[in-house]
């Protein structure tokens, strides 16, 4: 097949347009969508930004990283650091965390990792064995969120950049609705409104399906991980990705609707939800919309049963 811009032999073709594209205008084609996201999330940018991309060494952080490089590398107002949470699973982050470094050194960029113990987490093999009817994403997610915050103000960032793309977003779109939760629908990223104590995240890729993050990241030569994380097995979102799938591939055009309405009903959600505020949490002071935030939640219960010798029957992991 030809690409239907040059003639020349066609890489991908793009269901829900329509086109066969050539290595060069699919690259075009990429590149043109997350600058013009990058233009609709930070605006009309005068001042610095230090952005602070979350990089976990997987192709949709490393295709953002090399895409921030590239984009913002010439411009004197902006800074760029890669940030990595190492959250111990040692059979698998070492292993992506030095895909990040190897990229990270091949462009100069700064790198900073970040271990969960820094930031009062336990590791996730520890934290596995004492988990309960918690799901190890559950933990993880939480302890995650609350290490790229409080390493994200320590370095100045004013914008936390994660690699989450098309595909990420609908699914979290659709858990939310099928949850009810629709205040959670309004704190999504990318941030729209600066809350104190919180960096407001962007998310370059957030009209790129994973599928072409994929390809972009093969034409480019970007060398990241392959592995999948050990404990990802038991994530509810796994329900959502085959369901989003299965849906894009009978309706092409499916995921990119879904963050489109997303889209559409924020200003309505934010009138009926006017007073969704960010407190601080009384132990930590780090944001939260209760008094207490989920990361000393989850602390307090799993110290609580590591102290007590409580440990998930064998297989439960």
């Amino acid at each position: 097949m030809q690409c239907d811009r040059c003639g020349h032999k066609a890489v991908t073709f793009i269901r829900y347009s329509g086109r066969h594209l050539c290595p060069d205008h699919f690259k075009d084609f990429v590149v043109k969508r997350v600058k013009n996201e990058l233009r609709l999330e930070l605006g009309r940018t005068r001042g610095r930004e230090h952005i602070v991309a979350a990089v976990s060494g997987g192709k949709d952080s490393l295709v953002m990283l090399y895409l921030l490089h590239n984009i913002y590398r010439k411009h004197r107002n902006f800074q760029l650091t890669a940030l990595s949470v190492n959250e111990g699973i040692n059979e698998y982050r070492p292993l992506s965390l030095a895909k990040v470094e190897k990229f990270c050194n091949e462009k100069d960029i700064q790198h900073r990792v970040v271990r969960f113990e820094e930031c009062g987490g336990i590791p996730m093999d520890l934290a596995v064995n004492f988990r309960g009817e918690l799901t190890p994403c559950s933990i993880c997610g939480v302890f995650r969120r609350n290490c790229l915050n409080t390493t994200a103000k320590e370095l100045n960032a004013t914008r936390l950049a994660t690699g989450l793309n098309l595909d990420d977003t609908a699914q979290t779109i659709l858990m939310n609705l099928t949850r009810g939760d629709l205040q959670r629908m309004i704190r999504m990223g990318p941030h729209r409104i600066i809350k104190p104590g919180l960096i407001p995240r962007i998310q370059p890729l957030r009209q790129i399906p994973e599928k072409e993050s994929y390809l972009f990241a093969m034409l480019e030569g970007i060398d990241f991980y392959t592995g999948a994380c050990p404990y990802a097995g038991h994530a509810q979102r796994n329900i959502y990705r085959k369901m989003i799938e299965e849906l894009e591939d009978r309706m092409p055009g499916t995921r990119h609707a879904i963050v489109k309405t997303h889209d559409q009903l924020y200003e309505p959600l934010c009138l009926l939800y006017p007073d969704v505020s960010v407190n601080r949490c009384e132990r930590c002071g780090e944001p939260t919309s209760g008094r207490v935030c989920k990361t000393c939640e989850n602390i307090e219960l799993l110290r609580e049963r590591m102290d007590g010798g409580y440990r998930n029957p064998a297989g439960k992991e």
